[in-house]
């Protein structure tokens, strides 16, 4: 093993020519490109993640969660905006990865986000059960909760998180994710269709929710806007960064627009327009909705997976609140959806490039799609969401999306430095200086510090928890560090030697040297 190999560098030609000739059709613009956007990030953290966060760490003050993880997701909305511009290519954060800094860096990255975009299926479609059971219950069919609950379930006392087995299955979440992986094979043109349609309504429904919800809001629910700190992160300033920290992975979707360059048209104009345009309008959407909600319910009673469904429970409308509970469904669905899609075309990108098996860049024959990875990714999420709760679930996505987001600045500013000669139509503002040779940029280093303090939360209360005898979360993630190792050594580093061997034998372009 030798530091070449390592950090043999995918040239950004080899990139460009890979999305023009990737076989796969070319059909998305900057309003589907910001509609795809808005259909990830608009589920989550609203209508799942915005409960536990409340009720376990921050309160009323989630407000200002939101508004912190915002801010952090924006200026590395920036980053992802430059490369995109100049790097377009379907394997998003990892293929800019790749180009910049390095094989080893891009499996790592690689790696963090089969865990980010795996994990956040999973909890979605937890969320996505919880809200079909209370749906079911208003019509009298009450789901068992053998398999509508996941096996393991949490509880926060004390600032400390414990756990304990349920003796059920969440079925009802696996067969969400079964469905998802049906509709993603059937090809992406079908998917933005589907997509654009559960936005409108997801949109609709939200809107619906704040008219009517704000003549029930009781401003005392605000009061105190962060409750005194109860030990650990358990509220105070603490609880409202960790909380930020949960809601971090909900600003995922603007990173899944990166992953659609694929199949983009005019990719170098669009995918800016698509990400910012995205981001900003899911932001908005999610301060105003969790003013409503946290002066409804008060927030030691949000820690639930259907939090809105307990808001629109309290108004008192009951048909209202099976409309609100049907728009939740078709949100957390799009969010599904377009989760999926981004995680089928990053394993479409690494098995390009020979880091994961062929069988993830199949493409079906009738629809050009990536189909066994589709069904793989998903499959894989389903036993998940059957398994884990809320709370493990949230925090791993945090902890894979902010290392990915860390990578994703360093890389802009790496690529600046080694390849300032590339077209770049969309470029951060506010410049940067150099060291040496090393170009440092305001926007990306800003946003390294924020996604660190947005990581760190999350590492402090795992180490608690294993001084306290819960050693879960912490095996977890060692294990699939351990697993990622053993993968990329036995397998990943000699496969993508081959891919570049062969690459070289037909003149299609070399990856560069470290």
């Amino acid at each position: 093993m030798t530091a070449s190999r390592l950090l043999a560098r995918k040239s950004i030609e080899t990139l460009q020519r890979q999305n023009r000739d990737n076989g796969m059709r070319k059909v998305l613009g900057p309003l589907q490109l910001t509609l795809l956007g808005i259909g990830c990030i608009v589920g989550a953290g609203i209508y799942v993640m915005i409960g536990p966060a409340a009720a376990s760490y921050a309160g009323p003050g989630v407000m200002i969660s939101f508004l912190i993880a915002g801010a952090a997701c924006s200026l590395t909305a920036l980053c992802y905006a430059e490369l995109a511009s100049a790097v377009p290519t379907a394997g998003s954060s990892y293929a800019y990865c790749y180009a910049a800094m390095g094989e080893v860096y891009a499996w790592t990255l690689g790696w963090l986000l089969m865990l980010e975009y795996g994990l956040a299926g999973s909890l979605l479609a937890v969320g996505f059960a919880g809200y079909l059971t209370s749906l079911l219950g208003d019509f009298g069919i009450h789901l068992p909760a053998a398999i509508s609950v996941s096996w393991l379930q949490s509880s926060v006392a004390n600032g400390h998180i414990s756990f304990h087995r349920s003796g059920g299955f969440n079925l009802v979440a696996a067969g969400a994710l079964v469905c998802i992986a049906a509709v993603l094979v059937a090809g992406v043109s079908k998917a933005a269709w589907v997509n654009t349609l559960l936005v409108a309504i997801k949109i609709a429904v939200l809107a619906s929710f704040v008219a009517i919800g704000v003549g029930a809001v009781d401003v005392q629910h605000w009061v105190p806007l962060i409750p005194p700190n109860e030990g650990g992160f358990t509220y105070g300033w603490q609880g409202v960064l960790r909380a930020s920290s949960i809601l971090f992975f909900a600003y995922l979707g603007f990173e899944t627009v990166s992953t659609a360059a694929g199949e983009t048209a005019n990719p170098q104009r669009a995918m800016p327009i698509g990400i910012l345009g995205a981001l900003g309008v899911s932001t908005l959407i999610y301060i105003v909705v969790a003013a409503v909600l946290t002066g409804i319910v008060p927030f030691r009673e949000l820690g639930v997976p259907d939090p809105i469904a307990v808001a629109v429970d309290r108004i008192g409308h009951p048909g209202f609140a099976v409309l609100i509970k049907i728009g939740a469904l078709a949100g957390l669905s799009s969010v599904l959806l377009v989760n999926g899609y981004g995680h089928s075309r990053i394993c479409y990108a690494m098995s390009l490039d020979g880091l994961l098996p062929t069988a993830f860049a199949r493409l079906s024959t009738r629809f050009r799609t990536p189909w066994i990875g589709c069904i793989l990714v998903c499959g894989i999420s389903a036993v998940l969401a059957a398994l884990f709760p809320l709370s493990i679930l949230g925090d791993f996505v945090s902890i894979g999306t902010a290392l990915a987001f860390i990578i994703v600045a360093l890389s802009l500013m790496w690529l600046r430095t080694t390849r300032p000669d590339i077209p770049r139509p969309f470029r951060v503002p506010l410049g940067g200086f150099r060291i040496g040779r090393v170009w440092v940029g305001y926007i990306p280093t800003a946003a390294i510090v924020l996604c660190v303090a947005m990581v760190l939360p999350i590492a402090l209360d795992i180490v608690d928890s294993a001084r306290h005898g819960n050693v879960l979360p912490a095996a977890i993630l060692g294990g699939y560090a351990c697993l990622g190792v053993l993968i990329y050594s036995f397998f990943g580093m000699k496969s993508a030697r081959l891919v570049r061997e062969a690459a070289s034998e037909d003149g299609q372009g070399i990856p560069e040297s470290a």
